[in-house]
């Protein structure tokens, strides 16, 4: 029997068309455009199931529901958690209303955050600064006293710093769908809201460093690495080993000849791909525990990228994609002699090129 293939939804955002299958997001469609297309997410994780919805950074304006429906929605919605449907028409990057939100966004999201980007472990790769930087504004309104917090030992491995914290809740996700026993939560309700664990319960388990990874800011840290190094100053190369608890496929940062630190591979939305365990995290810091495959590819604009061995990688273009989704062929096939306009040999448009006799300019 043949497989039938579901029909295809076809989607439109910021003037770009896009093919995709139903049950599709509209940030999972504009991620498949890609480039500027795509909206920001903080709290949207594409491996954990039933991450997204909380931040609203990605919240976008549907000016056509569908094809059969084409009223607007009567408010901007958020894209990691609506799903397409075949004609629908999004605004994400041309409208001026999205754009205004998202700056409320970053203010909102900065209330409480500290300005530690000079002392933070997670500077240079930080989603949370990436937002302020492109669409946050440069001075702020708040003047109430911020909420403090002590920093916390939640393992061997692993510091919490709630100061940080946005309670995107990808930790949370982390340790219940990776892990056997999740010790660690969000406590409190409202303003008091916290990640913690119940009387300061240790996190210890075999993935437990995930949580690293997948946090958007520099709530929670590895304290093997913490004030070692800036990103911008190592070198990561992918490479593997046999490891019998994980996929064993990791990124592997050095400065100079020593390996500081170990993380996950993630992929161009700066997403994990595979989780490792802490043996590989923590325990293998020698070149010779690892086979190395060569750099690592940066695929997005960033600083990690700068004076390495690689050029800085350029977004793509998104004025020449809608350029070109929106190009209409002109047919200009006139006959030029009866308008007057007389044809040039084309010895005429010949590169003029210097004389040996002509003075230097």
């Amino acid at each position: 029997m043949e497989d039938i293939k579901p029909q295809l939804f076809k989607v439109t955002i910021d003037g770009i068309e896009v093919e995709v299958e139903p049950g599709t997001t509209i940030l999972q469609a504009a991620r498949k455009i890609g480039g500027d297309v795509a909206p920001p997410a903080m709290c949207y994780y594409q491996p954990l199931k039933g991450s997204g919805g909380k931040c609203r950074a990605c919240l976008v304006r549907v000016a056509a529901g569908s094809g059969k429906d084409p009223r607007p929605m009567p408010k901007l919605v958020a894209s990691c958690i609506t799903p397409v449907q075949d004609g629908m028409i999004v605004e994400n990057s041309t409208n001026e209303q999205v754009l205004t939100t998202r700056k409320a966004i970053v203010e909102f999201l900065l209330i409480n955050h500290p300005l530690d980007c000079p002392v933070c472990d997670q500077a240079g790769e930080c989603d949370l600064q990436n937002f302020a930087f492109n669409h946050g504004m440069a001075t702020t309104r708040y003047e109430e006293e911020r909420r403090t917090f002590e920093k916390q030992d939640i393992g061997p491995y692993i510091q919490l710093h709630m100061t940080r914290c946005i309670l995107c809740y990808r930790c949370v996700y982390t340790a219940d769908q990776i892990t056997q026993k999740r010790v660690h939560g969000v406590l409190g309700r409202g303003d008091a809201s916290e990640i913690s664990t119940y009387i300061e319960k240790a996190i210890d388990n075999d993935f437990s460093g995930n949580v690293i990874d997948v946090c958007p800011v520099g709530a929670l840290t590895d304290k093997t690495y913490r004030f070692k190094n800036r990103v911008w100053f190592t070198k990561p190369v992918d490479a593997h080993r046999d490891c019998p608890t994980c996929s064993g496929k990791t990124t592997v940062w050095y400065r100079g000849d020593e390996v500081i630190r170990v993380t996950a591979r993630k992929n161009e939305w700066n997403e994990v791909t595979e989780f490792i365990c802490n043996t590989c995290r923590f325990e293998k810091k020698k070149t010779s525990d690892w086979v190395i495959e060569g750099p690592t590819k940066i695929s997005r604009s960033s600083v990690i990228s700068a004076n390495k061995y690689r050029a800085d990688t350029i977004k793509p273009d998104f004025q020449k994609k809608l350029a070109a989704a929106t190009y209409t062929h002109v047919d200009d096939e006139r006959d030029t002699s009866q308008l007057g306009i007389q044809q040039l040999p084309p010895e005429r448009f010949a590169p003029v090129l210097p004389h040996a006799n002509d003075p230097e300019p």
